[in-house]
């Protein structure tokens, strides 16, 4: 995918400042910044409960919030609805009609944008072809398979050609033939110049974004190209291999400078904090285990980032995943 030029001199089409949003007694989301520019495809990266639906949904004019501020297209969502011409938005939950047939969802969605007839052909004609759905317009959504109705629900959101996208968590529950499909599509609609935010739990995902903003319990832990996040990660990985599995579990579990432990196969992938490599190889080494050092990937980054977090507002880091991968 084509990477975008950022020049800090260019205007943000997607911006929130220093937001803050509770629920009660819950911080949703705490200070949260970020900027998103035309032709750039930026991903908002953490698991359930991090924050993402509730910034994606007060950029989109839905909810307010309780501080800081929201733009899109240099105005605020909320007090003007007439954004919604320029921004597609396809919500995580299911928004389409189930009792009505792909075709029907599209023309009804085209109503709502008061498209003429011409113009709702043509690009209906077009979306359809992109999203592979030609065959099946006929069919109902409720009898689409995941992937399906994730493609029909974003060919709905961009039928009125949105020069926002945003997406929130758009492949959760789909297989990995459709995952690969929409991704293809999003990055044609990104080198047209779109500007997509969208926001998932998948750490592969993740990594192909030009730039990702990781959330954790509202809190943003880290920004930048994901590239360059893994690069700079100091936290060494390794792997573990031999040993029993649940003894493994528990020392590494009951250790302190584990950063993060998962299967990987027949094997553990653990993180680590560089003090804590000696001694961890030692505990490793005497349940008759070893350690490997191998390269780090995205998912590591971001355990290790929510790890810094939890330790620094001194909450017990969970060992293990945590993200989907």
């Amino acid at each position: 995918m084509q990477q975008p030029t950022h020049d800090s001199n260019v205007e943000p089409v997607i911006e929130a400042q220093a937001v803050s949003r509770n629920f009660g007694e819950t911080r949703a989301l705490n200070g949260v910044s970020i900027k998103v520019r035309k032709g750039e495809l930026f991903g908002l990266v953490g698991p359930d409960g991090a924050g993402k639906t509730t910034l994606i949904r007060a950029l989109s004019g839905l909810i307010g919030i309780h501080g800081g501020s929201v733009r899109v297209l240099g105005k605020d969502p909320l007090k003007n609805p007439t954004l919604r011409d320029a921004m597609g938005v396809m919500p995580q939950h299911y928004s389409l009609y189930g009792d009505l047939s792909v075709a029907e969802n599209m023309h009804f969605f085209a109503r709502l944008y008061c498209l003429s007839r011409k113009v709702y052909l043509e690009r209906a004609e077009r979306l359809l072809a992109l999203t592979r759905l030609a065959p099946f317009t006929d069919r109902r959504a409720d009898a689409l398979s995941g992937g399906m109705y994730k493609k029909l629900a974003l060919a709905c959101a961009l039928l009125h050609e949105p020069s926002v996208l945003l997406l929130d968590e758009p492949t959760n529950g789909v297989d990995p033939v459709s995952r690969r499909e929409l991704w293809q599509l999003l990055h044609e609609f990104v080198n047209s110049g779109m500007a997509v935010l969208i926001s998932t739990a998948y750490m592969d995902e993740a990594a192909r974004c030009h730039q990702v903003c990781l959330l954790h319990a509202g809190n943003v832990v880290a920004e930048g190209v994901p590239a360059r996040l893994v690069r700079e990660l100091e936290n060494p990985v390794f792997e573990v291999k031999g040993g029993e599995r649940d003894a493994l579990h528990r020392m590494l579990a009951t250790s302190a400078g584990v950063v993060a432990a998962s299967p990987a196969g027949e094997r553990l992938r653990i993180v680590l904090e560089k003090d804590a490599v000696t001694r961890i190889t030692s505990g490793i080494e005497q349940l008759g285990a070893h350690l490997s050092p191998v390269a780090a990937d995205f998912e590591d980054v971001f355990l290790a980032y929510a790890y810094r977090a939890d330790r620094d507002e001194h909450r017990p880091g969970a060992v293990g995943l945590g993200v989907a991968s």
